[in-house]
């Protein structure tokens, strides 16, 4: 960063040194210090560019994803909408590490994480980014606890943490007494907050859900969605949510529209 200067032409003897504005530096300074933490004064976290992704249809080459550039803030709270096969989950697959783009580089604080081996990847994606499926993927044979627990023990964590850890965040999401019941004793709400908590349970930067409300029915959708927006403030993650629902995408504080392999908002 050039330092701003001013030549001292006031001084009697005709001294014409230079000496730093004091104003013009605290301005410049202050510049800097918002595009180190993505324009606004808010840390970004999350940075796309010239993201593009095809896929091989028999002969034809079809291109899913057209050069998306995105910045994604921390603690930010953000829908993905679009018509159907636009590209929505691809997207959010790409920016979950769970498919590559064909070309293009995504950032996670600073870091290219497509630099990564699949082994180094796999490790990122544990530690750092948590997902909701439309379907919940719990283990039918394991308790809610149990399959809170899942991603700690695998992270290598003690088991008494792991139990720790995982009765904290049911309790959070409204299961205290839901703790020791199966997911076929539960509704599809609860199998859906169980999700969400194991989703949760290594304290995530980043939450991915994509059509979390899906496969219930209107009231508990909308139930699911604000306990989704509600643990965006309560643990400061990053929310992104793919949805076809815009009542409720316009619940989140960001909108990015994908129209021909394009990101508007």
């Amino acid at each position: 960063m050039p330092l701003p200067v001013s030549t001292n032409s006031g001084d009697p003897k005709g001294d014409h040194r230079e000496t730093v504005d004091p104003d013009e530096f605290r301005d410049l300074l202050t510049q800097e210090i918002r595009k180190s933490q993505g324009g606004n004064g808010v840390k970004e976290l999350i940075r796309v560019e010239r993201l593009f992704k095809s896929f091989r249809n028999g002969a034809k080459q079809v291109e899913v994803l057209k050069g998306i550039d995105l910045s994604f803030a921390q603690g930010e709270r953000a829908a993905i909408v679009g018509a159907s096969g636009v590209g929505k989950t691809t997207l959010l697959h790409i920016l979950g590490t769970l498919d590559r783009p064909t070309s293009g580089k995504v950032f996670h604080q600073g870091e290219d994480i497509y630099s990564m081996n699949e082994r180094e990847l796999a490790h990122f994606r544990n530690r750092e980014i948590g997902f909701v499926f439309q379907f919940h993927h719990l283990l039918p044979e394991f308790n809610a606890i149990e399959n809170t627990m899942m991603p700690c023990l695998i992270q290598g964590l003690l088991k008494k943490e792991a139990f720790h850890r995982a009765e904290s965040i049911l309790t959070l999401v409204g299961l205290k007494d839901r703790l020791s019941h199966k997911p076929g004793e539960l509704s599809g709400g609860e199998q859906q907050r169980v999700a969400v908590a194991r989703a949760l349970v290594l304290e995530p930067k980043v939450l991915l859900a994509d059509e979390p409300t899906g496969n219930l029915d209107t009231l508990t959708g909308e139930s699911v969605f604000d306990l989704l927006a509600e643990l965006n403030q309560v643990k400061g993650v990053t929310l992104i949510v793919v949805t076809h629902n815009l009542k409720l995408a316009e619940k989140m504080s960001r909108q990015i529209h994908l129209i021909d392999g394009k990101a508007q908002g």
